[in-house]
């Protein structure tokens, strides 16, 4: 059964004050497509689960978000997202922030349907201090250690974007890494995952092994096909990461009057026109 739906269709079934995942890891394979959708919605009041990158910074400009769950937030090459850091500082948006290995390890216990996960992550530091909700555990062997008891990172929506997929919603990545995808796709509610290419089933393996077969068609709502869909994030080995536009987009957040002409010019049109809008400014070498 095909799966195959259309960015606007996705965002159509999603909802104001639902917990939506995006996978990815900081500036590195977003499904920016969808997530440039969603800025086009009249979505908001969202909480966000994000290892983030331009996504989150991008709902945050657009005040998609009242509530952030996260371990960083951060353009890799820019160490630190701008409209996320301008948020912050305005106290837009509520923050939940964990240690990394905290952060998965909620993903991991929503996946596996538990209520949460114990870790040593997160011991001895501030992020207890900043999380007081935050509860310890003991181990019940003989070691009797105290233990993080990680709470699950459930979900109503989680999206993805990997390299190739098919019709009924099988996901493979190319690149060096999978970025936590598998679990949001597990940990969700439902999932919609966007491609660079839809391919038939049969296609799948002959651009990587079957372990690069990430996401399985049975944790999936719906499939995009965009191509570039992730730009300007890194979409190994399809597309590495538009440094320059990056660099463009961080200076433009950083002046309203810049920011206001860079949305005007890139972002106030569909994702054909924000392609295209790229294509011409590339081509302009600026």
């Amino acid at each position: 059964m095909s799966k195959v739906m259309t960015a606007e269709e996705v965002v159509g079934s999603l909802e104001s004050g639902m917990t939506l995942g995006i996978g990815g890891w900081g500036s590195r394979r977003k499904p920016m497509a969808l997530v440039r959708a969603i800025c086009r919605s009249p979505l908001t009041d969202l909480t966000v689960v994000s290892y983030g990158g331009p996504d989150v910074g991008l709902l945050c400009a657009y005040g998609k978000v009242r509530r952030l769950v996260t371990a960083f937030v951060t353009l890799d090459s820019v160490p630190l997202e701008p409209h996320f850091r301008r948020a912050r500082q305005d106290g837009a948006v509520e923050l939940t922030e964990y240690d990394e290995g905290m952060f998965m390890f909620g993903l991991y216990a929503a996946a596996h349907n538990l209520p949460f996960l114990p870790t040593p992550a997160g011991l001895g530091s501030d992020v207890m201090r900043v999380n007081p909700e935050l509860r310890t555990v003991r181990s019940p062997y003989a070691d009797g250690r105290e233990l993080v008891a990680v709470p699950a990172l459930e979900m109503d929506a989680a999206l993805v974007h990997m390299n190739r997929a098919d019709a009924r919603g099988n996901a493979q990545y190319l690149g060096p890494d999978p970025y936590m995808d598998d679990l949001y796709a597990k940990a969700a509610d439902r999932t919609y995952v966007s491609c660079e290419r839809l391919v038939d089933t049969g296609d799948l393996l002959k651009e990587g092994p079957v372990q690069s077969l990430l996401i399985s068609r049975a944790q999936v709502a719906g499939v995009v096909e965009a191509p570039n869909g992730g730009h300007f994030t890194d979409c190994s080995p399809d597309h590495g990461r538009d440094e320059a536009f990056q660099r463009h987009y961080a200076q433009a957040a950083g002046d309203p009057e810049k920011w206001a002409e860079f949305r005007e010019r890139f972002l106030s049109g569909d994702e054909a026109a924000y392609q295209d809008a790229v294509r011409a400014w590339r081509e302009e070498g600026k």
